[in-house]
């Protein structure tokens, strides 16, 4: 009886040995990369926020707007960005025709509270202007990173649908040497300048940031919102 366990045991063993030999040599279940998690947005009142600003001097050598590529149609639906901020910010939404024609729409020009029947007298800004960009960070980027930011679609503040007088007397000046007409929106453009500023990761110099403070006097506690641009 002895003899005949000890060979039971021989058998099972040996089985086991056979049955695990195909499963420990099976290749291991490749690991799927999760994607990585959209940033967070962050909400602080606006003295705060100019407070987290780089502070360096700036450069506009080598700028050239053409380094800057734009107007581009990213999702190719035929609408390129400045159409498709037009359409975002209309208040009366114009029709839309071939080619992303728009005929008719109202907007509302917050820089100099205006409202603007159709769309040929508006500009579309970007609320830091593409050469202040270069000057705060932009001129070491890549080309596509560049691109990114003058199409910014993805915060409301990059863009503005704004008068073509209003536009073209800011042209490329940062708060230290212009500033919105309309006063009840000070606020608002301060604290559009310096999330856009945040979520690019943009450096101010010291006469802006002078400016900033100045201009934060009127509203320290407002909050603000941004997210790191990807």
């Amino acid at each position: 009886m002895k003899k005949i366990t000890h060979g039971l045991l021989a058998v099972l063993a040996l089985s086991a040995t056979v049955l695990a030999g195909p499963a420990a040599a099976a290749p291991a279940t490749e690991l799927v990369q999760a994607p990585a998690p959209a940033p967070a947005p962050v909400t602080l009142p606006v003295r705060t926020a100019i407070e987290r600003l780089p502070v360096a001097d700036e450069s506009r050598a080598g700028y050239d707007r053409d380094l800057f590529r734009h107007w581009i149609d990213a999702d190719r639906d035929g609408c390129n960005t400045r159409m498709e901020v037009l359409l975002a910010e209309a208040v009366q939404a114009p029709e839309v025709g071939s080619g992303c024609r728009l005929t008719g729409g109202r907007w509302y020009s917050y820089y100099d509270d205006t409202y603007v029947d159709g769309a040929r007298g508006l500009d579309i800004d970007h609320l830091v202007p593409l050469a202040e960009s270069w000057d705060s960070g932009a001129s070491n980027w890549d080309a596509k990173r560049r691109e990114a930011y003058a199409n910014d679609l993805g915060a409301e503040a990059s863009l503005i649908a704004v008068t073509a007088r209003s536009n073209r007397s800011k042209s490329d000046q940062d708060p230290s040497t212009w500033w919105i007409p309309a006063e009840g929106a000070s606020c608002r453009y301060l604290g559009e300048w310096v999330a856009t500023k945040l979520r690019w990761d943009l450096s101010v110099d010291d006469a802006e940031l002078a400016a900033l403070n100045e201009r934060a006097t009127g509203c320290p506690n407002d909050p603000i919102s941004f997210e790191k641009a990807g």
